[in-house]
């Protein structure tokens, strides 16, 4: 039988690797929190983010004045993609960008993808995958008078992705893994079966950047957007990021052409002409306050590294498994995620029947977790946060209240 004893618990914390970067962040202040298990959603804010911020408030905007914009500003948004591409994405420089929200450049990098394949009239994305996507998927094609082929799961397969694509795709929409189950979708793989069919992908990383190593050149990938505020910890809010692959970089245009993704900036032109390269991505003036919560948050995945916050994140899988096993499925849980842990990502999901009302029960005991429709708890794992004991102690009470 598993050991899941306390003394487990606080061995595997001391064997931890990446235990000294919970000290690098904010504290709890509130002492009825048992265990934050929704980094997922919103990571915790770090002790530098608030420091830098508090510089750049006094001296660069404070000091400087608008003198900054030409002196560090202007330059943040690709700056910031190239260390983020370096650090989290597999990308070589000049093909990422931070830029609005990833609602916007999701619109922005899909509208793109439909341009480059004229005389294509599909759009394929599933029926599990997060709203926003499903909705802009819709929206486009609406807007374009294309047509919408869905795929029938949330964890989609090379497979899946074959049954529904042909000469008449244009673009596929997938996320890298669920946000729901944690299910991992094979990224290279699809991004092969859509290309040998014609079509281009654009894939939403937003529960995979700042989680898992994700090789977007190497798998030949074209389109990509995430957000920041989950396992890169820049905040609420905290401007989104967008990856074009070099090869489009020549017929790449977006449909939100403002002053920042123009050639001369300060022109003030009678007419937009895009500027060259990953920049015309831009549309209007970056969120020079939001991205410091990116850069510092960058920087300290860079530090930690990529791989041993994915082999922390799916040890702290494991264990959520090993508890479930052991104290909650006799309870009526069932384990929504994949048991592999080359196809789980980040979270586990426990799935109840009463998992609506338990949901708000655990949050006002003190266990913050996410609840997923229609019955989903979702257990969030911040690597660079969570521990082993909170986990413990949050499943522990889980049990108590759900028994």
């Amino acid at each position: 039988m598993t050991d899941v004893s306390p003394e487990r618990a606080d061995r595997l914390d001391a064997e931890d690797a990446l235990a000294g970067f919970r000290e690098r962040f904010v504290p709890i202040t509130d002492p009825g929190v048992v265990a934050y298990l929704d980094g997922n959603s919103l990571g915790r804010p770090l002790r530098a983010t608030a420091e830098r911020l508090r510089e750049l408030v006094e001296h660069e905007w404070g000091g400087r004045l608008i003198r900054a914009w030409e002196e560090r500003w202007l330059a943040l948004p690709g700056q910031l993609g190239d260390e983020l591409g370096r650090v989290a994405l597999g990308a070589a420089p000049g093909q990422t960008i931070v830029a609005d929200s990833t609602s916007v450049c999701l619109y922005k990098t899909l509208r793109a993808a439909v341009a480059l394949r004229p005389g294509r009239d599909e759009i394929v994305t599933d029926t599990a995958n997060f709203p926003t996507d499903r909705f802009l998927v819709e929206s486009v094609a609406a807007e374009l008078g294309l047509t919408v082929r869905w795929i029938e799961t949330g964890d989609v397969h090379p497979g899946d992705v074959a049954a529904v694509t042909g000469p008449r795709t244009a673009a596929v929409v997938l996320s890298h893994v669920d946000y729901r189950t944690a299910a991992i979708t094979d990224l290279a793989a699809v991004t092969r079966v859509v290309h040998e069919r014609g079509g281009l992908v654009v894939w939403d990383l937003c529960h995979s950047v700042g989680s898992l190593p994700v090789e977007l050149d190497a798998a030949g990938a074209d389109f990509a957007v995430g957000c920041t505020y989950k396992f890169l910890n820049a905040g609420p809010g905290a401007p989104a990021f967008l990856y074009v692959n070099a090869r489009h970089h020549a017929e790449f245009g977006q449909p939100v052409t403002g002053w920042m993704g123009a050639a001369d900036t300060f022109g003030m032109a009678e007419k937009y002409v895009p500027a060259p390269g990953i920049r015309r991505a831009l549309s209007g003036t970056p969120p020079v306050l939001g991205m410091v919560g990116v850069q510092e948050g960058v920087a300290l995945l860079a530090e930690a590294g990529i791989d041993r916050v994915r082999a922390k994140a799916v040890a702290l899988g494991r264990w959520v498994l090993a508890l479930a096993d052991a104290w909650l499925v006799p309870l009526g849980f069932t384990v929504a995620s994949p048991r592999d842990d080359d196809r789980r990502g980040g979270h586990v999901t426990l799935r109840h029947p009463d998992a609506e009302r338990l949901s708000r029960v655990l949050i006002e005991h003190g266990v913050l977790i996410d609840f997923r429709r229609p019955d989903g708890i979702r257990i969030g794992l911040s690597p660079l946060t969570t521990g082993f004991a909170e986990v413990r102690r949050a499943m522990d009470r889980i049990r108590e209240l759900a028994g």
